[in-house]
């Protein structure tokens, strides 16, 4: 099999890696996006970005992510961040619900996946005081009918919301808040957007748990959180309903590495079925997309990479799947670490 690694680069980062290679002071921010346990096919290359790639590095490196993507950026976040990112794996890919249970029940049990990664005050700190590793964490909150806690009126809310996104994704801006919460001394470089407005919050120990496990919460699925500390009252929701694989101008200096599921960039969670809506090419000349081919996606079990629908497969198949996945995951790490792979323009 060719190699199980596609690098795509935008035309900036394609000349400068042409010319320089990919080196990792290069790289400014690295990006996370939602997408559930897609991101399993991710981790081996979340080990090695930890352990070997960005291990010595001194300069302020940004991580910006939205649901799963800001979970893995927690973890990265930690002092020991392999640890941690191995952590988020054994109890993701190990998470089981029992049969009828409910959204609370299930929310109860999702969120225990981050007492896994934050267990302690400690913990907390190392996000919010790393000298490196700068947290930025997307999250929406509910405007309209979608802030109702009656799921009819939720139900109703987000089929307002499918039909003006249809439209323009300008009107997402009546539905649902972005908010970016991030670290202390990370600059609110991001989102100055006419086109959906965004609130900054900081991010404390009294805020950043609840802020993660908001990224998450996928309406009529899980429970949003409500109220976080520090911003403006409200029940908050998966950051991926704005930005699901983000569209906008990252950066102005530097690359971006993107670590990522597919060669293409959906920009929010109600243009997955749009497939005229993908991310501004624009907007991607200083990205580096690092991404399984095909060819290797073919070769995993049921010739897919794990999603949200796996949990249809009784526990036992399900767990043992995903944890294949995480184990060949690692072969997308020592393509990338070994240069075996082919660089294209995205």
């Amino acid at each position: 099999m060719a190699s199980p690694l596609r690098v795509l680069a935008g035309s900036t980062a394609f000349a400068h890696i042409q010319q320089h290679g990919l080196r990792a002071d290069d790289i400014k921010l690295l990006v996370g996006a939602s997408g559930g346990p897609k991101w399993f096919c991710l981790y081996g290359l979340d080990q090695y970005l930890l352990a070997e790639f960005f291990k010595d590095r001194t300069q302020p490196l940004h991580l910006l992510g939205s649901s799963a993507g800001a979970w893995r950026f927690a973890c990265y976040a930690q002092t020991d961040a392999v640890a941690a990112s191995s952590r988020f794996a054994k109890a993701y890919s190990e998470v089981c619900y029992p049969k009828g249970a409910d959204i609370r029940l299930i929310s109860r049990i999702s969120q225990a996946i981050i007492d896994e990664v934050l267990p302690t005050e400690q913990h907390l700190l190392q996000v919010l005081n790393n000298p490196v590793m700068k947290l930025n964490i997307i999250v929406d909150r509910a405007r309209g009918l979608n802030k109702s806690t009656s799921p009819l009126l939720q139900g109703t809310g987000l089929m307002l919301t499918a039909s003006a996104n249809l439209v323009s994704r300008r009107w997402l801006k009546h539905f649902y808040q972005r908010v970016h919460f991030h670290v202390a001394d990370a600059t609110e470089q991001f989102y100055h957007s006419a086109s959906l407005p965004t609130e900054h919050v900081l991010l404390t120990k009294d805020n950043l748990k609840a802020a993660v496990i908001a990224s998450g919460a996928i309406p009529m699925v899980l429970d949003p959180i409500a109220d976080i500390a520090g911003a403006k009252p409200g029940r908050y929701f998966d950051g991926g309903i704005t930005d699901y694989h983000f569209d906008q101008p990252f950066i102005d200096n530097g690359l971006v590495l993107y670590p990522h599921f597919y060669p293409e960039l959906i920009p929010g969670w109600f243009d997955k079925s749009l497939r005229w809506r993908r991310a501004k090419q624009a907007h991607l000349h200083n990205v580096v997309l690092l991404c399984p081919s095909n060819e290797w996606v073919a070769s995993l079990p049921y010739g897919k990479i794990p999603d949200r629908k796996d949990f249809k497969l009784n526990d036992h198949t399900r767990i043992r799947y995903w944890q294949q996945v995480l184990a060949r995951s690692q072969e997308l790490a020592e393509a990338f670490a070994t240069g075996n792979y082919q660089l294209a323009l995205l």
